[in-house]
């Protein structure tokens, strides 16, 4: 139907299943796929996704690692991206960003319920549908058991959303998600990374030595965040704590309208582009996997506008 991005890993087209699903179709560039490595962190990714179902992530429908040209289809999430939500709208109202929060919770829950760390729980992971968050994107994430899915000793994720231990190469536990959490929520309510910019080594140690400045959090969120960014993992809330917070004041689901009307608009302008996508024509030269196990040829488009506004590249 179209392609919604592509990156150094290959490219992320929108497509149907059999059964008439809008799926995203993640399908690995040619060179990765020959690489063992590569194979082995993407078979693992298509692992951990799996293992992981619930309502705030984005489930998948069909995947083939082993094929000769690797690929995984996951429900497509109408939805734009938070980091680029903010950049382009500002930091998002208190009511908005506390449903974000519990959603996020949830999420979380979900994910770890499933044995797994996330590792890469930042605003660019993070989708804003009408029914709420989606967290996305288990490319780097962990058995909480202490099994990597990635190189074995790597420091691998997003410097300004990497807890102190993760920073460090210690081994992670659960709470590593929630500091994420906590910066992701720093971030939507006052649109800025709380450890700021710049060289990832300088971030990490601002991450790691440095209380961050939390006057821009809104006051009934501050505690909230403060208590998820404790340097020690064991000082964290838990989800489910995160959730019990937000819930205080009996307004922890999302709602029709928990987005602002300017966010509402860009959802509602990227279900429009879907649903008035042309057919793809019959032959342009590439095959991509189709999740009902058969193949289908992608038109060559530009990048639709959902790319840009949220769609998710791989």
């Amino acid at each position: 139907m179209g392609r919604l991005g592509a990156g150094g890993m290959g490219a992320v087209y929108l497509g149907r299943s059999a059964g008439g699903r809008t799926v995203a179709v993640k399908v690995v560039r040619t060179g990765l796929s020959q690489d063992p490595g590569f194979r082995d962190r993407f078979r693992r990714e298509v692992q951990a996704a799996r293992r992981v179902s619930g309502a705030f992530t984005a489930p998948v429908v069909d995947a083939d690692p082993e094929a000769e040209t690797p690929w995984m289809a996951t429900a497509f999430v109408v939805g734009v991206s938070l980091h680029q939500t903010v950049a382009r709208h500002g930091p998002l109202p208190e009511g908005t960003t506390r449903t974000l929060a519990a959603g996020l919770a949830e999420a979380l829950v979900e994910v770890h319920s499933a044995g797994l760390i996330h590792r890469d729980l930042k605003p660019a992971n993070v989708l804003l549908a009408l029914d709420g968050p989606h967290v996305i994107d288990f490319g780097i994430s962990q058995a909480a058991d202490g099994t990597a899915l990635t190189t074995g000793g790597a420091v691998i994720g997003s410097a300004p959303y990497m807890s102190p231990e993760q920073a460090l190469g210690h081994e992670l536990t659960a709470a590593s998600d929630v500091f994420s959490l906590g910066a992701t929520l720093a971030y939507a309510s006052s649109g800025r990374n709380l450890f700021g910019d710049g060289a990832s080594a300088a971030v990490l140690f601002r991450v790691v030595n440095t209380a961050p400045d939390l006057t821009a959090i809104p006051g009934s969120l501050r505690e909230l965040v403060a208590s998820c960014l404790a340097k020690d993992p064991a000082h964290r809330p838990t989800p489910r704590q995160v959730i019990e917070f937000v819930s205080r004041d009996g307004r922890t689901g999302p709602t029709a309208n928990w987005l602002p009307p300017a966010v509402a608009g860009d959802v509602a302008a990227l279900r429009s582009v879907l649903t008035s996508l042309p057919e793809p024509p019959a032959n342009d030269g590439l095959t991509v996997p189709h999740p009902s196990g058969d193949t289908v040829r992608p038109p060559r488009v530009p990048c639709l506008p959902a790319a840009r506004v949220g769609g998710r590249c791989c």
